[in-house]
């Protein structure tokens, strides 16, 4: 079967769904994703980019500034989500917890869940052939099942460098949701050859690392996390929505910056309505729940 990419998500307007309900009639399900990511000092060779844009290597400066993560930021990330009592899901280079197993060990006690993202944040799927791309998704499956016990339940490309085989191989390797794809509000199932894929939203709107390098601070970061929470909450009273915060630990988790994401979080749990949810929580409520929703969206040809 050969799919056209556009035609893998066909136009759905959302004011013509039907309804979709969240658990306890929740407004919102929310998600916290802290990119939690490892870069390699030396990267191999790549087909696209220079993993690091200072040359020649060793790029001390932009590796160390992505290093502090994981030495410092993470843990004050951690302590400001425990207050909060959110369970994130973490987009993981996966191997960060093969490198750094304080920082799996950490995740796991707190029940966090892993949103793949590759092995390395600096090798890119981008030019893969598709028998590479199989392999690279296996490794990393392979990896989870070693260190969890379980299949790996999201993906979402390193540096978002995904091909035109990505979904169909995502599929095919029997993940259940998928992020390289954030063009909605809801979930929505994604056509493969596979058989369907469900789309959770993910962000580059609330995203700390798209903001930094805007130049916006802090300050603003809350100032666009309050406004979209409050457009998707008065719009979640007719139609449940998702919303998603983007973390990376080496940016939000500076210390000039870690007190406005406990300010954020503070104004978004002070409503009702709010589902603090994990991203395979999501996709499989969806699956399970939202069956109308679904089908819907596929249409005839589909079902």
């Amino acid at each position: 079967m050969t799919i056209v990419n556009a035609d893998r998500a066909p136009y759905s307007p959302i004011i013509s769904r039907p309804k979709l309900r969240w658990p306890n009639d929740a407004r919102v399900a929310l998600w916290v994703v802290p990119n939690i990511e490892h870069y390699e000092y030396l990267p191999l060779p790549q087909r696209a980019r220079n993993p690091w844009p200072r040359t020649p290597h060793p790029d001390v400066l932009n590796y160390g500034i992505r290093d502090y993560g994981n030495r410092v930021g993470v843990w004050r990330m951690i302590d400001v989500l425990d207050k909060h009592g959110i369970k994130g899901t973490v987009s993981l280079n996966m191997a960060n917890y093969v490198h750094y197993p304080e920082i799996f060990k950490a995740c796991t006690e707190r029940e966090w869940t892993i949103l793949c993202h590759g092995l390395y944040n600096t090798r890119y799927h981008w030019y893969y052939s598709e028998e590479e791309e199989r392999d690279a998704i296996k490794e990393c499956v392979d990896i989870h099942g070693e260190l969890m016990g379980t299949m790996l339940p999201g993906w979402f490309s390193p540096a978002v460098s995904f091909t035109l085989n990505t979904p169909d191989l995502v599929a095919e390797a029997g993940i259940k949701y998928y992020c390289d794809w954030y063009h909605d509000d809801q979930p929505l199932p994604l056509r493969t050859k596979h058989g369907p894929l469900v789309t959770v939203p993910y962000t580059m709107d609330l995203n700390d690392s798209v903001l930094s390098l805007k130049q916006h601070e802090g300050a603003d970061f809350v100032t666009m996390i309050k406004d979209t929470f409050d457009t998707l909450y008065a719009e979640g009273a007719e139609s449940g929505r998702v919303m998603c915060i983007a973390l990376h630990p080496y940016i939000m988790g500076q210390p000039h910056r870690i007190a406005y994401l406990d300010e954020a979080l503070s104004y978004i749990l002070s409503h009702d309505g709010v589902w603090k949810a994990k991203g395979d929580e999501i996709a499989d409520w969806y699956a399970e729940h939202c069956t109308e929703h679904y089908e819907a969206h596929l249409g005839e040809t589909d079902r």
